[in-house]
């Protein structure tokens, strides 16, 4: 497990990070969201030791992070990295060995790591010669390509198109299966939610909400409820305690001022006709964020 606890960090007088606290648990996948300036590359810099911090501290199962610790993590920095003049395969070997493995173990993984993102039939390619969304994948490979117990990504999916991130994200679904610790942030609030198993969302320095994506959803959920039914749904306009939201035939969205009234929705639907699904509506992540972040 991933600590972070009353991070601090501060340029002159102007506050960036303000006690800032999470898990990145291993098996799952962190998600990191906020706007631009929120804090969430300077969060992932002071993890890896890039950055100071004035207060806070950063644990690896309970232990102080250190530098032996951060050497065996994997990284991709939003900014591509990659030696432009180099080719490929050479390139990830190339990393692999400043990890200790060997000339053959290494260019097996890196081979085996660009096959697995698409790039096995470009390997022989300078890196200048790839696409943008293609020179993504190879800084992946490269962030991946020695094995890390802890995996830290910023913007991943940025420049890929859809099979791209397809790709990306069943690796990445892989690596947490086997037990690595996952953070990255990203923009695509869709990816992020289709993907993560956990989530962090940072404005202004501080944490707004942080949990599992199924708790954050619980915990911000309305009391807004979807009903198809077999009867026309106008007869809801008139009930007390409720709002229609939208409806059209047998279709309609309403929110209730509480428990009982959506279950008298469902009794008075049920009297009507058939009911094909009555259930609670779960806000999204955009919906979330935009709601934690005023």
């Amino acid at each position: 497990m991933l600590t972070l606890s009353g991070i601090e960090k501060s340029y002159g007088e102007r506050r960036v990070l303000d006690d800032v606290s999470f898990d990145i648990a291993p098996g799952r996948l962190t998600g990191f969201v906020g706007g631009n300036g929120a804090g969430k590359t300077t969060t992932m810099r002071i993890i890896l030791g890039l950055l100071a911090h004035e207060r806070g501290e950063v644990t690896l199962n309970g232990a102080p992070l250190t530098a032996a610790d951060r050497r065996g993590f994997g990284y991709m920095p939003e900014e591509r990295g990659l030696y432009p003049k180099m080719r490929v395969l050479e390139h990830i070997v190339y990393l692999a060995r400043l990890h200790g493995f060997t000339k053959d173990d290494a260019t097996t993984r890196a081979r085996a790591i660009l096959d697995r993102l698409g790039l096995g039939e470009r390997m022989n390619d300078n890196v200048e010669a790839l696409s943008l969304g293609n020179q993504q994948r190879a800084q992946i490979a490269a962030a991946l390509v020695h094995d890390p117990e802890v995996l830290i990504l910023d913007e991943p999916f940025s420049g890929l198109d859809p099979l791209a991130v397809d790709v990306v994200a069943s690796v990445l679904q892989e690596r947490a299966a086997a037990g690595v610790s996952v953070l990255f942030s990203s923009h695509q609030l869709d990816v992020v939610e289709r993907l993560c198993d956990d989530l962090v969302i940072i404005a202004g320095g501080t944490i707004r909400a942080n949990g599992s994506r199924d708790e954050l959803r619980n915990r911000h959920a309305s009391r807004r409820f979807e009903l198809v039914s077999s009867a026309d749904a106008g007869w809801l306009r008139e009930q007390p305690g409720i709002e229609v939201v939208d409806f059209d035939s047998g279709w309609a969205v309403f929110d209730a001022d509480d428990d009982a009234s959506a279950q008298r929705v469902l009794r008075a639907a049920l009297e009507r006709g058939d009911v094909a699904s009555f259930s609670p509506q779960r806000p999204s992540l955009a919906q979330i964020f935009k709601e934690v972040i005023q």
